[in-house]
């Protein structure tokens, strides 16, 4: 249709002469070649997510002070930078970064992320360069939760409870140099010589506010302590279970005893029965 509209466009403006006739010619031939691309199919503009803006030249998303409370959805797949800072998402699901495979730097910075799905940051392809989880509630992460991600990672301003799993992540992960030492442990493992937690609850363990990579290079191994820790406790719960058992094998002997005792005495209670005379005492008394 739009290309026999174009041939009698072109044949009335041809049909005179001059130079302002063939700058028409060259108006509305541009024209109907505009047309025929935008109806070409897959030349569409990909959709943004509701809340976020996209520049499409940089394959940029950004869902930054949205009001999210969950990573949106349809977020495009060529997606290359995706902002999500200041918002108010709590988790990241398993399959959120699935389907972007494109994607080189993801901020997640200044929301309430406490937990992280394992498996939710494995999908992230070879090319992330950049992981910002920097200002959230972050307590506990492991190796499984980030995978083999290379990218430069940001993790401090978090909660993290450090011990034995947050000591084995930190020494794979690729922390960014300059905030590493602003990884602060808001509680620890507790050592030995620390007492149980329900000795003192309020308790926070001997490491809490300090850095972390600081503890690590003083020698702390976090590891080796939760060891100690767990051996102690098998040795004590041991004690206790040998204990137990020592104090029912006693009540249980001793309860025998009583009841031995009180039937012996019960035999006892019962009349002699009568001796029957036999055949040798009678003959004994007739001589």
């Amino acid at each position: 249709m739009c290309t026999g509209w174009c041939e009698k466009r072109c044949a009335t403006v041809g049909g005179g002469r001059g130079r302002g006739r063939i700058t028409s010619l060259d108006f509305y031939s541009w024209l109907c070649v505009s047309l025929l691309f935008s109806a070409l199919p897959g030349q569409a503009t990909p959709q943004c997510p509701d809340r976020c803006h996209c520049a499409w030249d940089t394959f940029t998303v950004v869902c930054s002070d949205a009001g999210l409370r969950e990573i949106p959805e349809g977020i495009p797949p060529e997606t290359v930078s995706l902002h999500l800072e200041r918002n108010y998402i709590r988790s990241i699901p398993e399959s959120a970064f699935s389907h972007l495979v494109h994607l080189q730097d993801l901020y997640l910075s200044d929301n309430r992320i406490e937990t992280l799905s394992t498996g939710a940051l494995l999908h992230l392809g070879p090319k992330l360069r950049l992981l910002d989880l920097s200002y959230n509630q972050l307590r506990h992460a492991s190796r499984e939760e980030f995978g083999s991600t290379r990218a430069k990672t940001r993790l401090f301003h978090n909660p993290w409870h450090c011990d034995c799993t947050l000591q084995e992540l930190m020494e794979t992960l690729n922390l960014e140099a300059e905030t590493v030492n602003e990884i602060i442990c808001k509680s620890s493992v507790r050592g030995v010589g620390e007492g149980g937690r329900w000795e003192d609850p309020g308790s926070q363990g001997e490491h809490a506010g300090q850095p972390l990579v600081k503890l690590l290079d003083s020698g702390v191994n976090f590891c080796s302590l939760q060891r100690k820790t767990t051996d102690v406790a098998m040795l004590v719960t041991m004690f206790v279970w040998f204990f137990m058992v020592i104090v029912y094998v006693v009540y249980y002997v001793r309860q025998n005893q009583a009841e031995a005792r009180r039937h012996l005495e019960y035999l006892k209670s019962l009349p002699s029965p009568r001796k029957t005379p036999t055949e040798t005492d009678t003959l004994s008394t007739g001589f």
